[in-house]
């Protein structure tokens, strides 16, 4: 697993203060020095930070905020840019005007050498490579920031690619996100409107999400299961895994031979019909999302090809999600209200899918999901658009202080992505027509019998277990009670800035107190003339005088440095 802990957090951050003071030095630069004054740093690390010049803010006054921080993010490098795409996916944690800028940021980087790539697989596969390979191609054929892609040929004639990932990416990726978590932590300890998001909890979530995606193991893992889940399929296509082949730093799986979805003249010209396999893909990915609830997260263009007879093959299984059944049908229900236009069921299933610390306003919540749904539901069904549908609807939740688990954001951006790829092939496309039959599977299945009657058997199991449990509880309840240690706990809020200015007075009046004394200490041994003399003047007073003009100094420049006395 990636290395990310808050415990010894900070003694491991100095570790990297390097890297740190270069992330530090990329916001100043772009002008977010209100940021990291807000965030305290100063408390905890003494990062010497470049002033910026007045031609470069002038410069920079032309950007957005929202392009400044996708520049910033850019410039950071690939750990920063994949956060960045995630948060694009987040309307509930940033502005919808930032959901744009952080959308183009690319995950390309240029390859490494073949040299160090050859030396990862042969390590990897502990033999020499021509015991396993007739041929590798020494020019990757697709290159980012966690690994590249090289096609190659195996022994038994099979034609392959072979994933291998950039060397030294784990200590890059730990580094980044051990930083990132320390930025989170002071942010949410330091600013109350970020706080409410728990970015804690966001860089944890966007850890195991890397973790995920630089082990190729569970990639191979989760192709598997696609091919399994599609196996009678035959309008799907997964590739085949050579698990021989294949560690957590090297995936090798067949090759693919077809046509990138998004070249719409080469599909026209070999005679594939759009039209059909627009409907396909949306079968496949509906399918994964409403019967499986195990889903590609990442439909983009890229990740498409179609093959012969219109087959459709899916790529690159490093990003997939994962929802429970009872997650499937309240998702359907939302889909369905929302469709309907009842205002009143679309905020109680709206309920069901998020958590919350302060109970909302449910009459307010039924008000604003009415207003939202005159907005987008005015016309007619086939012209209305799915992604933004959804984007303003997550708007709402964040509006409200809802929050929505992460494997259903992903399953948003999978349905955007899906339907921006159908319009791509179809202009004609509408996505909500084509989830009728699942949407309305999902609710009849609630109703089979055999459905029922498991269901019944789980509340049944589960009433008896309470029932077991419940006089053990209140016998342990009423003892806590007799020995007065039934614990409550109360939370402090606000306190956090109060005690640190009380701390910064208390720091500066016992510093500026030693300082007085140093004088008047220093005035009384010259007055007193106590030898040794320099210029028949004592000593030890020069001594104390240079001592707190240092001190006196230096107390200045940090008061200074604050940017207020």
């Amino acid at each position: 697993m990636l290395s990310i802990r808050k415990i010894g957090l900070f003694g491991r951050t100095y570790r990297h203060l390097n890297r740190y003071r270069q992330i530090l030095t990329i916001l100043f630069r772009y002008g977010f020095g209100d940021l990291i004054e807000s965030l305290r740093i100063d408390q905890v690390l003494e990062i010497g930070l470049q002033f910026v010049s007045k031609k470069r803010r002038e410069r920079l006054e032309k950007f957005s905020r929202a392009e400044k921080i996708r520049m910033a993010l850019e410039e950071l490098g690939p750990t920063y840019i994949k956060l960045g795409q995630l948060l694009s996916t987040r309307p509930d944690l940033i502005p919808i005007d930032f959901l744009g800028e952080f959308a183009k940021l690319q995950d390309q980087v240029p390859s490494f050498a073949f040299s160090e790539a050859a030396g990862i697989i042969q390590r990897e596969l502990a033999r020499p490579m021509d015991e396993v390979f007739d041929f590798i191609d020494e020019i990757p054929i697709a290159s980012a920031s966690i690994g590249q892609v090289h096609r190659a040929g195996l022994k038994n004639g099979d034609i392959v690619a072979i994933k291998v990932r950039r060397p030294d990416i784990r200590s890059t990726i730990e580094v980044d996100l051990e930083i990132m978590l320390h930025l989170a932590t002071l942010a949410e300890n330091n600013i109350e409107e970020i706080a409410f998001y728990r970015p804690v909890k966001i860089v944890e979530e966007f850890a195991r999400s890397m973790e995920r995606e630089i082990d190729y193991t569970i990639e191979a893992a989760n192709l598997e299961k696609f091919a399994f889940n599609f196996l009678e399929d035959s309008t799907t296509y997964i590739p085949k895994i050579y698990h021989d082949f294949t560690t957590s730093r090297i995936l090798t799986m067949e090759f693919i031979d077809g046509i990138k979805v998004s070249l719409l003249h080469l599909l026209d010209e070999n005679g594939l019909d759009r039209k059909l396999i627009t409907n396909r893909g949306a079968d496949i990915c509906l399918k994964q999302i409403f019967t499986d609830g195990f889903f590609h997260a990442d439909p983009h263009p890229g990740n498409i090809f179609i093959l012969p007879n219109n087959i459709i093959c899916l790529l690159d299984f490093g990003m997939v999600g994962s929802v429970d059944r009872q997650t499937r049908e309240d998702f359907a229900e939302l889909m369905e209200s929302v469709v309907q236009r009842n205002e009143a069921r679309s905020a109680q299933v709206l309920l069901r899918l998020t958590s919350w610390d302060v109970e909302p306003d449910i009459r307010m919540l039924e008000r604003d999901v009415a207003d939202f749904l005159g907005r987008h539901l005015y016309k007619p069904l086939k012209d209305i658009k799915i992604s933004k549908l959804l984007q303003h609807l997550l708007t709402l939740t964040s509006r409200h202080r809802l929050r929505i688990a992460p494997d259903i954001f992903l399953m948003i951006k999978a349905l955007s992505e899906l339907e921006g790829v159908g319009l791509m092939l179809d202009p004609d496309f509408d996505i909500l027509t084509r989830a009728e039959p699942f949407i309305r599977k999902v609710k009849t299945d609630r109703f089979r019998p055999t459905r029922l009657t498991g269901d019944m058997i789980a509340v049944a199991s589960d009433l008896l277990d309470l029932l077991k449990q419940l006089p053990r509880d209140i016998r342990d309840i009423a003892r806590l009670i007799r020995k007065q240690q039934l614990p409550i706990t109360i939370e402090h809020k606000g306190l956090h800035e109060i005690l640190s200015t009380h701390d910064q007075i208390s720091n500066r009046l016992s510093f500026s107190i030693v300082i007085a004394a140093l004088i008047i200490g220093s005035a009384l041994i010259i007055i007193s003339k106590t030898p040794p003399y320099v210029f028949g003047i004592s000593l030890i007073g020069i001594i104390g005088f240079l001592a707190a003009a240092v001190m006196g100094i230096w107390l200045l420049v940090a008061i200074l440095r604050k940017g207020r006395l």
